[in-house]
Parts: C-alpha cells; structure tokens; sequence
C-alpha cells in the first residue's frame, strides 16, 4: 500500500516528528529549554499540530483500507523517510542477517528443484583487501587521537565508525554467499547481496549465451536498456529478453531493460540450467 503526499505534507511531517523528539528529551531531562527554545517551540507548535493532523488522517486512511495498526504506522514512516533511505536501511538490514544465515550454512530464496549459481567467489580478494584496509585505518586513527590527547567521546563515535565499516564489509560478503543467483522452473533471478534482486520469467528470456566482459562499470548499472549486474568488473552471461522487463535499482530508481549481463562462478552451469543443455 502507498501514499503519496505532497513535499509540503512530508515537510510537516518531520517538524512533527522533530518536534516529539524535543519533547521527550525535555521530560527525560536530557535538555534544558532556553527562552529562544521555547520561543521557538512557540512558533514551531502550529506547523506540528498539522503534521499531527496529517499523520492521523494516514493512519486513519490506512486502518479504513484494512491495514493493521503495524501497517499503518509504517505508511506514516514511509511518508516520513525518503525512498532511497528506506531501501538503504531495508538492504543494510538483510545484510546483517545474512550473518545468521552463513553461519547456519544455509541460502536464501533457493526453493527446492532450483539451481543456486554462485558469484562470491570472485569478489573474495577485493572483500579481504577492504577488510585490511579497515582494519588499518581503525588503527592508525586510534593512535593518531591517542598521540593528540583527543575526548574519550570523540574516539567513541570514531571507533563505532570503524566497527561499522568492519560489519559493512563482513555482511556484504555474508549476503552475497548467502544470497545467490537462482534458476527455477519459472524464473531466473538475479541478485547482488541484499542490495539488488531482479526476477525475470522464464518465457521472457530469448536467448542466454556465455560472454566474458571485463569492463563492467559498476556493479550495477542500467544503460539503453543495459542491465549489468558485475563482480569485479567483470560480467560472463548475457540474457537477452522477448520484451522490456522493469527493474528497481538499489536506492529505488525503476529501468525498463531489454538485455541484462551478469557475473556467474560457473557460467557453464548457468546456460545449461537456463538452456535445458
């Protein structure tokens, strides 16, 4: 379910949104109002009260459709959060499950009778050579606050940066070994870790042949009617379709593609499971 509000509408939405936040800091006793605070409270109060408005009448909308109180919370969360930041924080999310799924050794979205075709291992090097990188930098940044005699909440928030970059990398090789190609009796689906998932039907494939790119730009990129999905700046399939076939990219953008390239370990495996050979 979506709705669309105008960028007025959103805009009030965040004043509201901001303006609960100051409050709830105000009682915890977190912050003192000042005069000039509660002045400006004062003049924000208004446009609150219509972001309030507006949020009620969403969610109202919403429970009169069927929705559940969930449900309608989250259509007054995605009115609130820009596209491209929801889909980020939905793929940052699978990302971090894949870490369950790979310690389990188990695949995500692999039904039974389907073909999982691999595309990690290439991306393997470029992966541990970010790690070490990572790695090096928490150091080295470390060191460099220590020598300058930098605030403990300083090299706080520096070494959560770190631990997240660490994670970020980890997780992306967790989804992408977690999270393969698939090819099934109906479809053949593409994907890139948590980040990017295209289904095309299988009676829209004209043709599937090997061909060994290895200039991707990219790792996912829509040119003309060019789908590339690389590893490495390097592509080895190419499907080319009866009719367009329209795909969501990572921050949401949607492209209407007639061909698509995309990176498999075992290019062999892929045609014959897309070609029946």
């Amino acid at each position: 379910m979506s709705m669309r509000l105008s960028l007025p509408r959103n805009g009030l939405l965040a004043v509201a949104a901001l303006d609960l936040l100051v409050a709830l800091s105000m009682v915890a006793g977190w912050w003192a109002p000042a005069p000039a605070g509660l002045l400006a409270a004062a003049v924000v109060a208004p446009l609150s009260a219509m972001g309030y408005v507006h949020a009620y009448r969403l969610s109202s909308a919403a429970r009169k459709a069927g929705a559940s109180p969930w449900d309608a919370l989250r259509t007054i969360a995605d009115a609130l959060v820009p596209l491209p930041v929801r889909m980020l924080m939905r793929a940052e999310y699978r990302s971090m499950a894949s870490f369950t799924l790979w310690v389990r050794r188990r695949q995500d979205g692999v039904p039974p009778g389907g073909t999982a075709l691999a595309y990690a291992k290439n991306q393997r090097p470029m992966l541990l050579m970010l790690l070490f990188s990572v790695v090096v930098q928490a150091v080295a940044l470390e060191w460099m606050l220590a020598a300058s005699d930098a605030s403990a909440g300083l090299r706080a928030v520096v070494m959560m940066a770190d631990v997240y970059q660490l994670l970020f990398v980890l997780a992306l090789g967790a989804a992408s070994a977690t999270r393969p190609h698939v090819v099934t009796a109906k479809e053949l689906r593409i994907r890139y870790g948590a980040y990017f998932d295209v289904r095309v039907p299988r009676e829209l494939i004209a043709s599937v042949k090997v061909s060994r790119n290895y200039n991707a730009r990219g790792v996912i990129a829509v040119t003309d009617g060019h789908l590339t999905v690389g590893v490495d700046a390097q592509t080895n399939l190419i499907v080319n379709l009866t009719a367009p076939l329209t795909v969501t990219r990572p921050l949401g953008r949607r492209e209407h593609v007639t061909t698509i390239r995309f990176y498999a370990d075992d290019p062999g495996s892929a045609l014959r499971s897309l070609t029946g050979r």
